[in-house]
This record gives structure tokens, sequence and C-alpha cells, in this order.
């Protein structure tokens, strides 16, 4: 590192948003002190220091010392910077991830988030660390990659296909390494487009299927939902205290369940108010009023 790398780290906005020192200015701590280092995430969308571990703050900028934001660069003289992301997943402990970790280095990537986590699960708690890192730099104005080595290890279908959605909302773009999708793909690029397509399509089958397996459900008598917890005698009392006028959660508080799980607890005043639509056109309904 030569004497010169503050200056270049600070021509960025800083990317952390528990720090957000606007560019001329050193990292600060989340105690409003100048921090002895800058943040990685800063330093490192500097090309020349991509790899360093560390980058300390100068004595100049009195590390430990109240901060206060300095000017700004001069208009122009700010540099621009493009970072890639990496991301790697494995859907078993057993898989290895070198593979995937040899392709993103080999790809000029410095920053990789991995992990050991089957494609079922609904968080990925490195990936979603991936992406709010991406979101941090586009906000300082850097041109950011997710990179991966093929499509299939951020997921499939539906979640796929959110996925693009976040990325594409803040600007960040796609690169696979290798698969049907290889390739850099833009943020307004046809992928992005598709995917989002895919994703409005999937959502519609699953509604319909959903739909179509309750529609069948009923059709051979079999009731649509968890067990029922209401029974006569708890209909006759709320209908009881209805006639009272008092309001659904205060005939919820004064019943009880008696049958299935939930025995002896309270139901939920939504419950209480199906319970008495069901009764009411039930009653509606035989007598053709």
């Amino acid at each position: 590192m030569s004497g010169d790398d503050f200056s270049r780290v600070e021509a960025f906005d800083c990317p952390m948003s528990s720090c957000a020192a606007p560019a001329g200015s050193p990292c600060r701590t989340g105690r409003g002190k100048v921090a002895a280092l800058y943040h990685t995430a800063r330093f490192r969308l500097v090309p020349s220091l991509a790899k360093v571990l560390n980058v300390p703050t100068p004595p100049l900028r009195k590390p430990g010392t109240a901060w206060v934001e300095l000017p700004r660069p001069a208009a122009g003289t700010r540099t621009s910077g493009h970072a890639k992301i990496g991301y790697a997943r494995a859907s078993t402990v057993r898989q290895s991830l070198q593979i995937q970790l040899d392709s993103l280095k080999a790809a000029g990537v410095t920053r990789v988030f991995s992990e050991k986590i089957s494609t079922r699960a609904t968080r990925r708690p490195e990936l979603e660390r991936a992406v709010t890192l991406a979101r941090e730099m586009c906000a300082s104005g850097v041109a950011v990659t997710l990179v991966v080595h093929e499509h299939k290890r951020l997921g499939r279908g539906l979640a796929l296909a959110e996925l693009a959605e976040q990325l594409r909302a803040v600007g960040v773009g796609l690169e696979f390494l290798t698969g049907e999708l290889q390739g850099s793909h833009d943020p307004s690029g046809v992928v992005f487009t598709v995917l989002a397509a895919l994703s409005g399509m999937e959502r519609e089958y699953i509604r319909d299927r959903t739909l179509e397996g309750h529609e069948s459900a009923r059709k051979n008598g079999k009731a649509i939902g968890g067990a029922t917890v209401t029974d006569p005698a708890m209909l006759s009392m709320a209908l009881h205290l209805r006639d009272q006028e008092l309001s659904l959660r205060e005939i919820a508080t004064r019943l009880v369940i008696t049958q299935g799980k939930k025995k002896g607890r309270r139901p939920s005043p939504a419950t209480v108010m199906r319970m008495l639509r069901d009764h009411d056109q039930q009653n509606t309904a035989e007598t053709g009023t």
C-alpha cells in the first residue's frame, strides 16, 4: 500500500449503512468517532486495494477523535467503480464448494458469500448478506454485479424469479459463469424480464391449483382449512351473548374450546364471527328469506 491509499478510498461514499461516510471524509464508528480503519466494503471499491486485508486511517484524519464531515472532493475527481460480489451454495454439508469458489476467484471476484443449505430453505442468510451489501454499494453509486457459478445456486422457479426482482429494483446485475443462463445480465435486460414473467405465471399457477384443490375437496365433502374448534354448545352460547348486544371480542372472552388441540383455550373474535355468519347464512338458506 502507498501513502495516498486513503485519498483513493475517500473518493467513494462508504457503502456500509452503519457508517455512510460521504466522499472526502474518513469512516466513522457506531459511537461517532473517526474509525482507525476504513471499512472493507469501501476500500474494496478501489481495484488496487480489493485484495488487501485492511487500509488504516492516516494520522491526519485523527482516528479516535469525534467524527465530522469534511468537504467533498471537487466535481470530476471522484473515480467510478464496478464491484463483483460472489455467492456460492451447496445443498448439503457433504457437498464441496471448492469448484464454485475456484470459478468465482478466476472471474475476479474477491468478496464471496457461501453457505451449505437446502434449496428448499425459505431463508438463506449468506445470500441475504450478499444482496444487502450489493444494495448498499449501489446506493453509493457503484455498479454492482452478483456473480454465481450457475443459476441453480440461487434457487429455482419462483425463488429465482423473486430474487431477480429484488436485484432489478436496486440496479444489481447478474453474472452466471456456466449453465443455460451463462453470461452477464443487465437489470433491464431480457433475462430479468423473462424471470419476472415466470414469477407472475408461477404465482397464478399455484393460485389456480390451490383453488381447484379446494373445490375438489368441497365436492367430496371435505372441510377446507384447519380442524374446527366450534360445536353446537359454543354456538348456542354465542347466539345468546349476541342477543345481549356484546361485541365479538367480548363474546370470544366468554367462550371455551372443548375439543381438538386448542381445547381449553378461547376462540378468536374472527372464529366467533365465522361461526355466527355461517349460522345466519344457513338459516337464511333454510327459510328462503
